[in-house]
């Protein structure tokens, strides 16, 4: 007999430690999906304090989540025209995962410095 005891055990665990998520924390969530991106952004704002490396890594995230989703659409347009090349469309997820990687590395050294590439695209065209 299966209960939702421990998923809901767990989900208690897990918002008490967002309660005390640290800066570097909520930059480096903002990078994972989404839902990490929110979940930092929502914890930035409740924050009292408003860190300039949260802020900064929260724009470079949502810039980069941005301009993936942008790509996909236009590459999946294009491959769909020109199935040849398709190839193209397995280098930007690479791309991607690649900057989402460094864009983490950075936050976990809390340093405050743009994504190779693309991250001066972003700077100051959030307001957070």
């Amino acid at each position: 007999m299966s209960s939702g005891f421990p998923a809901i055990l767990s989900f208690y665990h897990l918002q008490q430690k967002l309660k005390h998520m640290s800066n570097k924390s909520m930059a480096m969530i903002g990078y994972i999906t989404i839902i990490g991106w929110i979940v930092s952004y929502l914890e930035y704002k409740k924050s009292p304090v408003k860190s300039p490396l949260v802020k900064y890594h929260l724009g470079q995230s949502l810039g980069l989540i941005i301009l993936s989703i942008v790509l996909s659409v236009i590459v999946s347009v294009l491959v769909m025209v020109i199935p040849a090349i398709s190839v193209v469309s397995m280098v930007i997820g690479l791309l991607t995962i690649i900057l989402l990687l460094m864009g983490v590395i950075a936050a976990s050294n809390e340093a405050i410095k743009p994504l190779p590439v693309v991250g001066k695209l972003f700077e100051g065209k959030f307001d957070f």
